[in-house]
């Protein structure tokens, strides 16, 4: 699909899934959902006509590291689902693994976090921990107007991400988006919030999410960057092949001054092996 769309032969940047050979009454019984979002966001019956698809990011396989009881490094603070990372994915998420992320790690998360609660008085927060917080949030509500806005920096964002580290990777790209993210934050540094609400200000939080995006954007770029090899969703054209000698090993960041931290951690392997995969 993306290399077809890759090498010319889309149409508007989609390829077309055609189902109307299923008929009418198949499409309506057993893939009602699909036929029903189609519908709602394109307008397109399944059974009538071809739809336009193209690849999209479908789940996160990184995130927090934790414990198996979703305990993370900070004392107190447990994370579970697609923010954290167990983890039960490795390379690529299998089909279903998001159950044990959700259903298996929430429950354990969650006794976890209430045993460890128990006993212990309600944490405290310093008034100037409270305060500068206050400050940066109001700080980003007095900027002045500039021309630019938080939809368009996302905008970019997405479509940075989308075309350089999406199903094919290459160094080139990887640096050439690390390079854009990198443009993006300092927009970001000065962008203003047009609604100046105090109460329910959506605007504002979509503001402050951007910067969260901002974040893990830059994190994908640079682990990309540092993993030498393909493995899993990590497909470099580049460097098709998977290296066990030199990267059978977890990706981790760490926030520093000058950015991302990027480093390795062992991976334990017990009764599968690792092979080649082929088909």
């Amino acid at each position: 699909e993306q290399t077809e769309i890759n090498e010319g032969r889309d149409v508007d940047g989609c390829v077309l899934l055609d189902l109307r050979h299923l008929g009418k009454d198949f499409i309506e019984q057993r893939l009602r959902y699909i036929n029903e979002v189609t519908l709602d966001f394109l307008g397109l019956n399944l059974a009538d006509q071809p739809v336009p698809i193209r690849p999209g990011m479908h789940y996160q396989m990184g995130g927090v590291k934790t414990d198996v009881w979703g305990a993370t490094a900070i004392p107190g603070l447990y994370a579970a689902g697609e923010c954290a990372c167990v983890s039960v994915h490795g390379g690529n998420r299998l089909g279903a693994n998001s159950l044990l992320d959700t259903v298996i790690f929430g429950r354990r998360s969650g006794e976890a976090a209430a045993e460890f609660s128990k006993g212990r008085p309600a944490p405290g927060m310093q008034d100037s921990v409270v305060e500068a917080e206050e400050q940066r949030v109001r700080a980003l509500l007095d900027r002045e107007k500039n021309g630019d806005n938080v939809a368009s920096i996302r905008l970019a964002l997405g479509q940075t991400m989308n075309e350089n580290l999406a199903v094919f990777r290459t160094e080139k790209g990887m640096q050439t988006a690390l390079r854009q993210v990198r443009g993006l934050r300092e927009r970001y540094g000065r962008v203003p919030v047009q609604d100046k609400g105090k109460v329910f200000n959506t605007a504002l939080v979509f503001a402050l999410e951007l910067g969260f995006m901002l974040d893990c954007a830059e994190v994908i770029c640079t682990s990309g960057l540092a993993r030498k090899e393909s493995r899993g969703a990590h497909f470099r054209t580049d460097m098709p092949d998977r290296d066990d000698v030199n990267f059978l090993k977890h990706t981790t960041a760490r926030l520093s001054e000058e950015g991302p931290d990027i480093d390795f951690s062992p991976v334990a392997i017990t009764q599968w092996q690792p092979e080649v995969r082929k088909y």
